[in-house]
């Protein structure tokens, strides 16, 4: 099958026979298709009102199980950006009705952010309706394939990423790759 990587490809291999393009069939075909992937997954949040960050947010909330709250650096932690940026998303969505900041029962200085009951109805919504989206997303591929194929992307993934902390395991020090 030949696609526009492969045509890239082919171009530099007859001008630059030295060098093994292969990797960039790999790299370029994962990169395109992410950035496929990426406008078909925000069009469904669009739908929701909400940004890719605010779902994110949204998500972890509901993911952490009822009362449906965390910690700010715990939820910094489950979404994978600074806590800065978790402020700045927390922000919109409490203007939104969508979260509240409520005091921590064991330490009157800490906060903590909660979904709110329109949170909860507007995640799940859009977390059915992003499911369903995935799930046609991943149709083009064959059971077989995606059986074959995530296990090799978990593994490419975790030489960029830490392993997930587990609840009992506590983050000490910076991840180590691997």
């Amino acid at each position: 099958m030949t696609d526009r990587v492969a045509q890239i490809q082919a171009e530099w291999r007859r001008e630059r026979p030295d060098l093994d393009t292969s990797p960039q069939g790999l790299v370029g075909r994962l990169h395109r298709l992410a950035n496929h992937l990426t406008e078909e997954i925000v069009a469904v949040y669009a739908r929701h009102g909400l940004s890719e960050g605010e779902f994110d947010v949204l998500a972890a909330l509901r993911r952490a199980g009822a009362p449906y709250e965390r910690a700010a650096g715990d939820l910094a932690s489950h979404t994978m950006v600074t806590t800065g940026a978790i402020t700045k998303r927390v922000d919109r969505l409490v203007a939104a009705g969508l979260v509240e900041r409520r005091r921590a029962d064991d330490d009157g200085r800490g906060r903590r952010i909660a979904l709110t009951p329109a949170g909860l109805v507007l995640i799940d919504a859009a977390f059915a309706e992003h499911m369903a989206n995935e799930q046609r997303l991943v149709s083009v591929l064959t059971p077989a394939d995606r059986e074959l194929l995530e296990p090799l992307l978990t593994r490419w993934l975790g030489a960029f990423e830490a392993p997930p902390l587990s609840p009992s395991r506590p983050r000490t020090s910076a991840p180590t790759p691997g």
